[in-house]
């Protein structure tokens, strides 16, 4: 197994997750109705994915967050045809999906320089429309950032995911004993010292029902859908959200937060996951971890104790199960490096599924010519 070695993170902070913005495409330019000169079509507003650009940027540098493209220049005798107004691109970052006011998905940006087109600029005076302008659309719309990141954790409010990225990567995370102590998502890159980065995205803690939009509800599970893969982090003495909500063990609480994601998003079950068993240094931890392993390898065994709403259709098989103890590091090397173990594993299985891809789309071509 490879081993990590040091790393260290680099702490993006709090941000700006989803952003409502005005935008305008130009007005055309006026025609020339004596020589039937058309005047120019008014500009069009792009929203463009940049690399190192944040919403937070974004939102602070137009705080008015209203976005106009130029209008379409007048026919007149020395240039009868009108030139094309200025078109105005918006600066986003990459993984944004853009929708209207009614939350139809207008498109999404998931590479540097995609770029949607959002308002487009009006038509030109011309002899269809009396020579007079058309006014370019107007749309409001919304910026919607999902994180991509290699590695997204997950688990209960408290299971000690702050503790847990401060242990792996050196980061300061905001960390206390009430349960919503990461409110947004918080961005980093696990370091290795033969200079392999792995993202993490720390996400807000998940609470029953957050399938429904209960607590963070939807505002976390969408994050999950861009991370490669799923690290679980579950307290091995189980969790209790408040006095007037049931207790549930490290078991029930796995079995919990599958059916989560499940009721979300079924595909988010397909991703590669593994498990952190945290807080092994509390008194009775080993006899418990020991219950928790035989409870997860006949997961069926044990599945008629719970409501059958609760039960989800496929249980999260593990790439790795590792206990440790974010307190005293007890399990941390051997996390990290069944982590950068299972992203290669990953990739090495793009990498064929690829080469079959392109293996296969040659013998196609081969047979069709």
């Amino acid at each position: 197994m490879v081993r990590c070695g040091c790393a260290l993170m680099r702490k993006y902070g709090n941000f700006i997750d989803n952003l409502r913005i005005f935008a305008k495409g130009g007005s055309g330019g006026m025609g020339y109705p004596r020589l039937g000169g058309e005047g120019g079509r008014g500009g069009d507003v792009w929203v463009v994915a940049h690399k190192n650009m944040t919403l937070k940027q974004l939102k602070n540098k137009y705080p008015q967050k209203r976005f106009v493209a130029g209008g379409g220049a007048n026919s007149r005798v020395s240039a009868l045809k009108g030139s094309k107004g200025k078109d105005y691109e918006i600066p986003v970052p990459v993984g944004i999906s853009v929708t209207d006011e009614n939350g139809n998905i207008i498109g999404e940006l998931n590479k540097e320089e995609d770029r949607i087109l959002v308002a487009k600029g009006g038509l030109g005076g011309k002899l269809h429309t009396n020579f007079l302008p058309l006014k370019g659309q107007r749309r409001i719309i919304h910026l919607d950032l999902k994180v991509i990141a290699d590695v997204g954790l997950v688990g209960f409010p408290n299971a000690g995911k702050s503790s847990l990225l401060s242990r792996v990567s050196h980061a300061t995370p905001e960390i206390a004993d009430y349960a919503f102590t990461t409110l947004k998502p918080e961005l980093g890159k696990i370091m290795y010292n033969d200079f392999k980065q792995i993202s993490v995205a720390d996400l807000p803690g998940l609470i029953e029902g957050a399938h429904m939009n209960k607590g963070m509800g939807h505002k976390f599970l969408k994050h999950l859908e861009r991370t490669r893969q799923l690290l679980f982090v579950v307290d091995i003495s189980g969790f209790q959200l408040s006095s007037v909500t049931p207790y549930r063990t490290a078991f029930e609480t796995i079995i919990l937060l599958t059916k989560e994601l499940e009721l979300y998003k079924e595909e988010l079950q397909t991703k590669p996951a593994l498990l952190a068993v945290n807080k092994m240094d509390l008194p009775g931890a080993q006899v418990k971890f020991d219950k928790l392993m035989k409870q997860l390898q006949s997961p069926e065994d044990f599945l008629h104790l719970f409501d059958k709403n609760m039960v989800p259709e496929k249980a999260v098989e593990f790439q790795h199960i590792v206990p440790i103890s974010a307190v005293t590091g007890e399990g941390i090397e051997e996390l990290k490096s069944c982590v950068r173990k299972s992203l290669d594993q990953q990739d090495d299985k793009d990498k064929d599924a690829h080469h079959r891809k392109q293996l296969l789309s040659l013998r196609v071509s081969s047979a069709a010519s």
